[in-house]
C-alpha cells in the first residue's frame, strides 16, 4: 500500500465519527417525519372514515322512518342493501327500540358479536368478527332512538390499505433524501479529508527530507487557506524558511 493511500486512510479514521453521526442524524429525522406522518395521516383518514359513516348511518335512519312506521320491512330490506354496495360498507343493520333485528345484511346470519352487543349504543366501536374481518361500526337512532337505530360496519382492512397508498409515497421519498443525504455527507467527508491527507504526506515527507538533509517542496505550500498555513508553519518549523527560499 502507498505512503498516500495511508495518510487518506488515517485521515478518514478520524471522521469515522462524523460520517456515523451524520448518516445516524439522517435516519432519526427520516424515521421521526415517517412515524409523524403516518399517526397523521392514519388518524385524518380515520376520522374522515368514521365521519362518512355515520352520514351514511344518517341517512339510512331519515330514509327509513317512512318505512318503519308502515311496518314495510321488504322495503327496508331493499333500503340497506343499496347502501351495502359501497366499497366500504361490509354491513348493515337496523334494530327496533326494544332491541329487535329489522333487518341486516349478513349472510347467513347475524353473528354473536352482533346479537351479545347494545343495539342502542351509536358511539363508534371496533369489532372484530371471525370470518369477516375488523370493523368500525357507528350508528344512528331514527327518530332520537324511539324508532329504533341504525348500525354501519365499515371495513378496517380497506382503511389499512388507504393509509398505506397515502403513507407509501411519503415514506419512499424520505428513504430516497435518507440515501442521498448519507452519500452526499460521506462525499463531503471525503472532499474535506483530501486536503489533511496532503497536508499528512507533505509531513512525512518533510521529516524523511530532515533526515537526509533536504528541503522538500510541495504544491500544497501555495495554498492559501488554513491548510496551505499549517504547511507552511510545519515547513517553517523544520528548515526555519517560510517561504521556502532556502532550497533555491
Amino acid at each position: 500500500m502507498s505512503a498516500k493511500r495511508k495518510d487518506e486512510l488515517r485521515v478518514r479514521k478520524l471522521f469515522r465519527k462524523t460520517r456515523f453521526g451524520s448518516a445516524a442524524l439522517f435516519g432519526l429525522v427520516v424515521l421521526s417525519i415517517s412515524v409523524l406522518s403516518i399517526r397523521t395521516v392514519s388518524r385524518e383518514l380515520r376520522d374522515e372514515y368514521v365521519g362518512n359513516s355515520e352520514s351514511i348511518a344518517k341517512n339510512i335512519a331519515d330514509s327509513s322512518v317512512d318505512i318503519l312506521l308502515n311496518r314495510n320491512l321488504a322495503t327496508l330490506q331493499s333500503l340497506i342493501d343499496q347502501f351495502v354496495q359501497i366499497q366500504s360498507i361490509r354491513y348493515i343493520y337496523i334494530t327496533s327500540d326494544e332491541g329487535e333485528f329489522l333487518a341486516h345484511t349478513f349472510v347467513p346470519g347475524i353473528p354473536d358479536q352482533i346479537l351479545e352487543s347494545d343495539p342502542s349504543v351509536n358511539e363508534p366501536v371496533e369489532r372484530s368478527i371471525p370470518g369477516l374481518g375488523d370493523f368500525v361500526e357507528v350508528g344512528s337512532p331514527i327518530l332520537s332512538g324511539v324508532a329504533g337505530n341504525v348500525h354501519v360496519g365499515m371495513d378496517l382492512e380497506l382503511l389499512g390499505l388507504k393509509i398505506q397508498r397515502a403513507v407509501g409515497q411519503q415514506v419512499y421519498l424520505l428513504c430516497i433524501i435518507l440515501v442521498v443525504g448519507v452519500l452526499a455527507t460521506l462525499w463531503l467527508v471525503r472532499l474535506a479529508s483530501r486536503p489533511l491527507a496532503q497536508l499528512l504526506g507533505y509531513t512525512t515527507v518533510l521529516a524523511h527530507s530532515r533526515q537526509r538533509g533536504t528541503t522538500p517542496h510541495d504544491p500544497i505550500l501555495g495554498r492559501d487557506d488554513e491548510i496551505g498555513d499549517m504547511a507552511r508553519l510545519m515547513h517553517f518549523a523544520a528548515v526555519g524558511d517560510p517561504g521556502g527560499d532556502e532550497s533555491e
